[in-house]
């Protein structure tokens, strides 16, 4: 499995590092399978931190080692246990199990809208879940443990700066 991360700075060693904000899956590494998504989200960090570039970090992974070596928590489609998943940790409360590798639909840009809108009590879940499945998502894969961090081999950055 090729997965890409993107942020202003080459990530040839991921690592875990402190969480300043709440994500979809809780704190750790966040890779994707799309390009443009890393794309994407490289331009935002580089704005949002003012240094670097936006980089983008290529990696190899071994999926069917990693997936059977760590706890996994797989989401094929952005159902109703995803978005009570996704709900939980963006607004900091998420106490269940504690999973390695969680992979699953990113709760980007495009359906940022709907999410805020279940998350104000706008839309119930029926409605948001509708709303996303009309949507393209896009997955991630987040590493969560040194050891499923293991798993993550880098290959190159796609260019020196991302235009």
């Amino acid at each position: 499995m090729i997965l890409y991360h993107g942020s202003n700075m080459v990530v040839d060693k991921p690592q875990l590092v402190e969480q300043t904000r709440f994500l979809d899956f809780g704190p750790g590494f966040y890779t994707t399978e799309n390009e443009a998504q890393a794309i994407s989200f490289a331009e935002k960090v580089y704005r949002r931190r003012k240094e670097g570039s936006p980089i983008i970090s290529v990696y190899e992974v071994d999926e069917s080692a990693a997936f059977s070596a760590c706890s996994l928590l797989r989401f094929d489609s952005p159902n109703e246990a995803w978005l009570d998943f996704v709900y939980e940790n963006r607004m900091g409360f998420y106490k269940g199990n504690v999973y390695e590798l969680i992979y699953g639909a990113v709760a980007n840009d495009d359906v940022y809208e709907t999410f805020n809108l279940y998350t104000t009590g706008t839309l119930d879940k029926e409605d948001t879940l509708k709303r996303l499945k009309i949507k393209e998502l896009y997955n991630q894969l987040v590493f969560t443990s040194e050891r499923a961090l293991s798993f993550i081999k880098f290959k190159h950055t796609l260019n020196e700066e991302v235009k």
